[in-house]
């Protein structure tokens, strides 16, 4: 392949992954939207739901908020609408762990099923091959995107 020919490649993809990342977030808008949730705060529950329990400081960090006022208030708000609990960690009971209350997130995740079936019904199509390269490629962009969150939050 000519290098010109590369280059034409790489930049429409990039252009791709921008539009697919715009499309994320309208559609995180959306389900959080539909669930009467604010983005971080459904955010929040999928990362609780992703990761298991963490500490109100581990979901501040994560989310970009403070770790005093906003974290206690988004945790308030899941908690009132039954998304999550505090519990005390049993090794520290001065410490706060928030978990997820899974039968009620399912009303969240439900807003998903559009998603997860037109990704389905996309895969359907793909080799085995194909479908260990997709998995390897989010997997290492994935493992990536958290420093790259975290250089854009030091940008001036």
């Amino acid at each position: 392949m000519e290098s010109s020919e590369r280059e034409r490649m790489v930049a429409e993809l990039q252009q791709a992954v921008r539009r697919d990342t715009m499309f994320t977030v309208l559609l995180h808008h959306s389900t959080a939207s539909k669930a009467g949730m604010n983005v971080t705060d459904a955010q929040c529950v999928n990362a609780l739901a992703l990761d298991g329990p963490q500490t109100p400081g581990q979901l501040a960090r994560l989310m970009g908020i403070t770790t005093g006022g906003a974290v206690t208030a988004v945790i308030d708000r899941l908690e009132k609408a039954g998304y999550v609990r505090r519990t005390r960690d049993p090794d520290d009971r001065r410490r706060v762990i928030v978990e997820l209350v899974e039968e009620n997130a399912d009303r969240f995740y439900r807003y998903f099923e559009p998603m997860r079936r037109t990704l389905r019904e996309r895969l359907e199509g793909c080799s085995d091959e194909q479908l260990a390269f997709l998995l390897d490629w989010m997997r290492r962009g994935n493992e990536v995107m958290p420093q790259v969150i975290r250089e854009i939050r030091k940008l001036a």
